[in-house]
């Protein structure tokens, strides 16, 4: 195989892709949750314990100490806000690993490019599992404490994995435009890094949409791809309300178009990856 050849870009070509490689994928995705807590006393156990650590700091800074409520409510429960806003704060943050992750894949596996033949745009892929891996324990533990502080759980909370698969759909484009990007730009690692940051903030995570103007409301559903995931996260864990099925639909359709545009960018860019490195 040249390297220097034109890969395949179609999206049959990246439907083979995943067929072709799943096992490897899922091996790679099962190494990167390993390695991560590799040596440590607790292993695996931080990716449970992390999420209850900061629920419960959650807890108790705002339901305790600030007695915050959610929005223009005074009704809800002492710990609504803490759940609410850690709901807010699960979507972000497995939008924000992969995206601060993908600029150094392929520069961290630089191997795969130099010495072997290795379906790189699988990389990416591996990476978004093990982000779900560690998003699917926290929302376990939302989903815990919930029915701890309430006593009850909502059944609309089945269609947290509906809700959150168009995001990851989404982030998976993002992240080969982002790992090739990588390559070539090394400033790209520290720029999502801010982006991240600021994104948190312009997001409906501290805040709810209905104290915006209605015009910044559509500016933000529009502009951020976070908005519309939050909402519905919230809607389907917390409140107990169904999806909002068109919605959903139409940020599919436009994340299948992005996620088929990133991997096309990231396999016509990948023959000067061993240039560079």
């Amino acid at each position: 195989m040249n390297p220097h050849s034109p890969h395949p870009s179609s999206p049959g070509a990246l439907l083979g892709s995943l067929r072709t490689y799943r096992e490897l994928i899922y091996k790679l995705a099962r190494m990167d949750v390993s390695s991560r807590y590799k040596g440590s006393f607790l292993g695996l156990g931080w990716s449970f314990f992390n999420p209850i650590l900061m629920l419960a700091v959650y807890t108790f800074v705002f339901s305790f100490v600030f007695n915050a409520r959610w929005g223009e409510s005074t009704s809800g429960s002492r710990s609504e806000f803490a759940l609410v806003l850690f709901a807010g704060l699960l979507v972000h943050g497995f939008f924000a690993e992969i995206l601060n992750r993908a600029p150094a894949l392929i520069l961290n596996n630089a191997n795969y490019v130099k010495k072997v033949i290795f379906p790189l745009e699988i990389l990416p892929i591996s990476s978004l599992l093990a982000a779900v891996f560690h998003t699917g324990i926290s929302v376990v533990v939302l989903v815990i404490a919930f029915l701890a502080l309430n006593g009850f759980l909502h059944w609309t909370a089945i269609f947290g994995p509906v809700v959150m698969l168009p995001l990851a759909i989404f982030s998976l484009g993002c992240a080969w435009f982002l790992a090739s990007l990588g390559v070539y730009v090394r400033d790209i690692g520290q720029t999502i890094g801010l982006l991240t940051t600021v994104l948190l903030f312009m997001s409906p995570v501290f805040y709810p949409m209905s104290i915006l103007p209605e015009a910044m409301q559509w500016v933000m559903l529009l502009c951020n791809p976070l908005t519309f995931i939050i909402e519905q996260a919230r809607a389907v864990m917390v409140f107990g309300q169904l999806p909002d099925w068109g919605g959903l639909a139409l940020y599919t359709a436009v994340s299948l178009l992005f996620m088929w545009a990133g991997f096309w960018f990231f396999q016509r860019t990948r023959k000067g990856f061993g240039d560079v490195l």
